[in-house]
C-alpha cells in the first residue's frame, strides 16, 4: 500500500528553508558576519561584488574549526550556540537555529577556508547546491572565510525577482551597518567592485558612528545614560537641527542586537514633540541592555523584532531619558526661574517688523560758509537744523511744533494699516491670488482656473533639469566660497556614480572624496542653506533604485530633485512669483500632469458656477 504523505529529500528541504532564511544577498551578509562575531574575531572582512549577486566573501580571525566542524556546519539544525531548549531564554550570542548555513549551501557555490590556532594545517572545503565537491586539508590563516559565489543560481526565478544592483548594495550596506554599530570594538573593513566602501577600526560608539555616518558626531550628537531595574540605557540622539527627511540613521539595538519596533520609535518621537519640523525624523543610537529573560526574540525569522515582557514600562522610561538628555545638555526648552520678563518683548510687538528710520540729508549745507552768509533754503522736516542753531538769532523757533509732533507720532500705525489695506484693494484686483497657500486661482474667459502650486512646480523644475541635462545648458549660480558637505562613505560612492548627471543639472562639484563633498556651484533653484538636505533626500530616492539606462536615470533624478526643491504648500508667493509660475507651467510640454501623473491644474466651466447660483 502506497503512502501519501512522503519525507522530502535534503536538498528540497534545504531550498525551501533557504526561502525563508535567504531571501536576498544582505541575508547571507547578515548570516555570515553574526557567525563571525559569535566566533571571538576582532577583525572582520566584507568583499563583495555586483551587489553580491557574483561574490560574498567574509573574513575574520576568529577561533576557527576543525575538519569535524566544517563539514558539521552546512547541516540542518547544526549549531554551536544553544544545547537545551531552555537557552532559547537565555541568548548572548547571533545566530542559534542552525539552518544558516545549510540554507545557503543550497542555493549557491560556497567554498569554505578555516584553521583553528593550535592546527598546523586548515581545512578547504566546496559546496555546490548541498553538494561536497571537494574536502582537502590546506595552508590557511588562522579564523575563517567563507565565499558565496553566484547566488540563487539552481532557483533561476529567485535571481529574477532581485532588484538593482543599487537597491540589493543598499541593503548590504543596511546589514553591514547594524552590525557595525553592535560592535564597536571589533575592526570592520568593506569592500565593494575593489573599492573601499568602510574602514572602520576599533574604537568606542561616538568613534564608530563619525566613521560610518560622517565626521559630524561630537557636534550633532547628545549622550544618553540611564540604568533602572528593568532597563539599562546608553547611546546617543541627535539635536533637532540635524534632523533628516528619511529614517536612516535610526537604530535600536537590544542586547548588542538590532531590532525594529515602531512601539519605541513612537516613545522617541514623543520625546523630541515639539522640537523637530514638519517632515523630518529625529537621529538616533540607542543601547537596550535587557536581562535575557524578560524577552524573546524567538518570534521573527530574521530576529529583528523581539517581544518584551512590559512595552509600557520600557516606553515610558525611553521617553524620561531621552527628554532628560535633551534638557540636561540644553537642546530642549527648560523652565528659568531666574529669567527676568522685563526683558521679554512684549506680545503684541513680536509679530511686528521692524522700522527702518528713514534718513534724509540737506545737500545744501556746508558748515565752512561764512556765518553771516544768508542761511540755504532747508527743505522742510529737515533733521540738519540743529547744527546752526547757536548761531541762529531766531533758535527758539526751532522747538515750535515739537509737542504737538509728539502727540501725533501714535498715529503713525493706523496710517501703516491704510496702506496696507490699499495693497491688500490692489492684491484682490490683481490677476491671480493666492488660495489657503496652496492653490493659485486666476479667471479666464470660460470660467476659474485652480492651479495647484506645488505640483506644478514640480513640472516646471523637472522639464526645466531634462532640458538643461539634454542640451548642456543648465542655468548654475557660482558661489563665492565652496560649500562643505559631509557624507558616509556610501553616499559618496553613490555621489560620484551621479555627478555627470549632477553637472548637468546645474551643480558644480570640486571635489567628491574623503567622506567631503564640495560645491562650488548649484541650480538657481536651489538655496545653500538647503543644499545639505536636498542632497540627503536626492540620495535616499537613488537608494530606493536607480534605472539603469542612461536616459531613465536622468529622469529619475529631474523627478527626485523636482520633487525636493519645488515649493511646498505652505509657502506664500507673491502676486509677480503666482503670475510666473502660471506663465511657466502653461509654457511646458505637459502642462496637466506633475512629473509623478497627479492633476496640475482644472478649469471651473461658468456654467458650473452657474448651476450653483440656479442660472
Amino acid at each position: 500500500m502506497s503512502t501519501i504523505i512522503q519525507r522530502l529529500p535534503d536538498h528540497v528541504a534545504n531550498q525551501i528553508a533557504a526561502g525563508e532564511v535567504v531571501q536576498r544577498p544582505a541575508s547571507v551578509v547578515k548570516e555570515l558576519m553574526e557567525n563571525a562575531v559569535d566566533a571571538g574575531a576582532t577583525s572582520i572582512s566584507l568583499l563583495i561584488k555586483e551587489a553580491g549577486k557574483v561574490l560574498i566573501q567574509v573574513v575574520d580571525n576568529g577561533c576557527g574549526m576543525n575538519q569535524a566542524d566544517a563539514l558539521l556546519c552546512f547541516e540542518r539544525h547544526a549549531t554551536s550556540k544553544i544545547r537545551k531548549a531552555e537557552d532559547l531564554f537565555d541568548l548572548h550570542t547571533k545566530g542559534f537555529r542552525g539552518e544558516a548555513l545549510a540554507s545557503i549551501a543550497a542555493v549557491a557555490h560556497v567554498e569554505l577556508k578555516t584553521r583553528q590556532a593550535e592546527d598546523e594545517l586548515g581545512t578547504h572545503l566546496v559546496i555546490e547546491g548541498s553538494k561536497q565537491v571537494s574536502l582537502e586539508p590546506a595552508v590557511v590563516p588562522k579564523g575563517t572565510t567563507f565565499s558565496v559565489k553566484n547566488l540563487f543560481f539552481n532557483i533561476p526565478a529567485r535571481r529574477n525577482f532581485l532588484k538593482s544592483d543599487t537597491v540589493e548594495f543598499r541593503h548590504i550596506v543596511d546589514e553591514f551597518l547594524r552590525i557595525a554599530l553592535a560592535h564597536p570594538n571589533i575592526q570592520f573593513h568593506f569592500y565593494h567592485n575593489g573599492s573601499d566602501v568602510f574602514n572602520a577600526p576599533a574604537s568606542n560608539l561616538r568613534q564608530r558612528i563619525a566613521t560610518l555616518f560622517s565626521g559630524k558626531a561630537n557636534e550633532k550628537l547628545v549622550p544618553l545614560n540611564e540604568d533602572t531595574e528593568l532597563v539599562t540605557l546608553s547611546g546617543f540622539v541627535g539635536k533637532p537641527d540635524f534632523a533628516k527627511k528619511n529614517k536612516s540613521e535610526q537604530f535600536f539595538f537590544v542586547n548588542d542586537r538590532f531590532i525594529k519596533s515602531p512601539y519605541l520609535h513612537h516613545a522617541v518621537l514623543s520625546a523630541f514633540e515639539g522640537l523637530l519640523r514638519d517632515g523630518f525624523q529625529p537621529v538616533y543610537f540607542l543601547y537596550l541592555q535587557v536581562p535575557p529573560q524578560h524577552l524573546d526574540i524567538n518570534i521573527h525569522p530574521t530576529k529583528t523584532e523581539i517581544k518584551f515582557d512590559n512595552e509600557q514600562a520600557l516606553y515610558a522610561i525611553l521617553r524620561a531619558a531621552i527628554k532628560h538628555s535633551l534638557g540636561q545638555f540644553q537642546v530642549a526648552p527648560i523652565l528659568d526661574f531666574e529669567r527676568d520678563p522685563n526683558l521679554d518683548t512684549p506680545y503684541h510687538f513680536q509679530q511686528k517688523e521692524a522700522v527702518v528710520p528713514q534718513v534724509q540729508v540737506d545737500r545744501d549745507f556746508n558748515p565752512f560758509k561764512s556765518m553771516n552768509a544768508p542761511e540755504p533754503t532747508r527743505q522742510r522736516n529737515s533733521p540738519l537744523p540743529y547744527l546752526a542753531a547757536e548761531n541762529n538769532p531766531k533758535w527758539e523757533s526751532l522747538y515750535v511744533g515739537l509737542q504737538s509732533a509728539d502727540e501725533h507720532s501714535w498715529e503713525s500705525e493706523p496710517e501703516q494699516a491704510t496702506l496696507f489695506a490699499s495693497d491688500d484693494q490692489h492684491a484682490t484686483a490683481s490677476v491671480t491670488f493666492q488660495l489657503q497657500r496652496k492653490y493659485i486661482v486666476s479667471t479666464l474667459k470660460s470660467g476659474l482656473l485652480v492651479i495647484h502650486q506645488q505640483r506644478a512646480h514640480q513640472r516646471v523644475l523637472y522639464e526645466g533639469f531634462l532640458t538643461g541635462m539634454t542640451h548642456h545648458q543648465a542655468m548654475s549660480q557660482p558661489l563665492l566660497f565652496p560649500l562643505k558637505l559631509t557624507f558616509s562613505g556610501q553616499e559618496i560612492l553613490m555621489l560620484q556614480q551621479i555627478s555627470p548627471i549632477l553637472t548637468g543639472m546645474g551643480f558644480g562639484f570640486e571635489s567628491i572624496e574623503n567622506n567631503a563633498v564640495s560645491v562650488n556651484a548649484l541650480p538657481v533653484e536651489v538655496s545653500a542653506s538647503e543644499v545639505q538636505h536636498i542632497m540627503e533626500a536626492l540620495l535616499h530616492d537613488i537608494e530606493q533604485g536607480l534605472p539603469e539606462t542612461g536616459y531613465s536615470q536622468n529622469d529619475a533624478l529631474a523627478r527626485s530633485l523636482a520633487k525636493n526643491i519645488s515649493i511646498k504648500t505652505g509657502a506664500v508667493l507673491t502676486t509677480m512669483e503666482q503670475e510666473s509660475l502660471v506663465n511657466n507651467l502653461f509654457a511646458c510640454k505637459e502642462a496637466d500632469r506633475s512629473p509623478f501623473g497627479e492633476p496640475t491644474y482644472f478649469i471651473h466651466q461658468i456654467e458650473d458656477i452657474d448651476k450653483k447660483f440656479h442660472l
